[in-house]
């Protein structure tokens, strides 16, 4: 009778051993497949928003390095609607899209981390924050009332470090792509000949000329800047959200959150790029002349980050570091407003395809 029960215990402690390692591989593929979702919506967010104010950026970035063609005096300022007009007579209004397909190599996997790293980063705050993990389902989300969301939100120096973090992720693993871009976008053909042809082009002709090594001028002032860039936009989305949390819906209304939670991403996105693009601007410039340099037909050479600070102030001034400046936030607030409000959508439109 005693062997009958040991052998009951055991083979009941060896089903809940089983339930248990069934339960926890469930749940770690289900992690890894939400992470890949996540990555795939981020990516693809970043493309959408890309492609709709890529003509914005190419003047931007034409006005920034001012590898624009169009001769002047150093004190006059060059308007965007001068880069616009220079850019259809030299390339055509395809020139407005050039250097679009290497963005689109290079956003994917660079919002794609940003996104989805951003999440995990968030996620891990608020387990260490709260004690809880802020990965909930959409039903619990439904059942929490608007004063305990509010409670639930990082405060806006967690939010900021998470966006940072990702920020500095994605340009790490990214940069040679954003240093082709760079180059590709901030030159204007001269007489209709372009100096690179696509982003493996320009990768392969810059590590053929310059060395590998030159794959990575500028990521200093990138990593630099990555961190309060992302760090600033997503801190003032939390900001924002904390500020007006989202209201609760029952189930026959639910349709009805899910708009209105997109609204109000596309408006926190946008105010959070503008106020990124606002206060990292100066830096940025400094990123897109180092990109540039040693590449053909650019004759100005820089040691590094704060010689490149000093020379272009001793011989531009102030003003230099915020060329493109008033374009850079006209572009902003769609772009991001676009990437957040896409992201939100995608997420929502796969919830139950993983």
């Amino acid at each position: 009778m005693k062997v009958s029960e040991s052998a009951a215990t055991d083979s009941s402690s060896s089903s809940d051993l089983q339930r248990q390692e069934t339960t926890t591989s469930k749940e770690a593929t289900h992690g890894a497949a939400d992470m890949t979702r996540r990555m795939v919506c981020g990516g693809l967010a970043g493309m959408i928003a890309k492609t709709a104010t890529n003509p914005l950026d190419r003047i931007r970035m034409l006005s920034q390095t001012g590898e624009h063609g169009i001769g002047t005096t150093s004190n006059k300022r060059i308007t965007p609607l001068q880069l616009y007009k220079s850019i259809i007579q030299n390339e055509g209004i395809l020139g407005l899209w050039a250097g679009n397909g290497a963005n689109l190599l290079r956003v994917f996997p660079a919002k794609s981390i940003v996104f989805s790293s951003n999440d995990f980063y968030r996620g891990v705050a608020h387990t260490l924050y709260f004690g809880t993990d802020a990965g909930v389902s959409q039903n619990d989300v439904n059942k929490t009332t608007q004063t305990q969301q509010q409670m639930q939100q990082l405060p806006w120096l967690l939010s900021f470090l998470s966006g940072g973090m990702a920020g500095m992720t994605a340009s790490a693993a990214t940069y040679p792509l954003d240093l082709a871009r760079g180059r590709i976008t901030g030159k204007l053909a001269a007489g209709g000949k372009k100096h690179y042809k696509g982003i493996v082009n320009t990768v392969l002709i810059t590590a053929r000329e310059e060395g590998v090594r030159a794959l990575y001028k500028g990521i200093t002032p990138t990593l630099l800047g990555a961190m309060p860039y992302e760090g600033i936009k997503f801190g003032t989305v939390g900001i924002l959200e904390r500020a007006f949390p989202k209201p609760t819906a029952t189930e026959k209304d639910q349709g009805g959150l899910l708009s209105n939670n997109i609204i109000r991403k596309l408006v926190f996105g946008g105010a959070g790029g503008i106020s990124a693009g606002l206060l990292t601007y100066p830096n940025d410039t400094i990123r897109r002349l180092l990109q540039l340099q040693g590449s053909k037909g650019t004759t100005e050479h820089f040691d590094g980050y704060f010689d490149c600070l000093r020379k272009t102030y001793a011989k531009y001034g102030i003003e230099r570091f915020y060329r493109g400046a008033l374009i850079n936030i006209v572009r902003m607030a769609p772009n991001t407003a676009i990437q957040f409000g896409s992201y939100e959508l995608l997420k929502q439109m796969s919830e139950g395809y993983f």
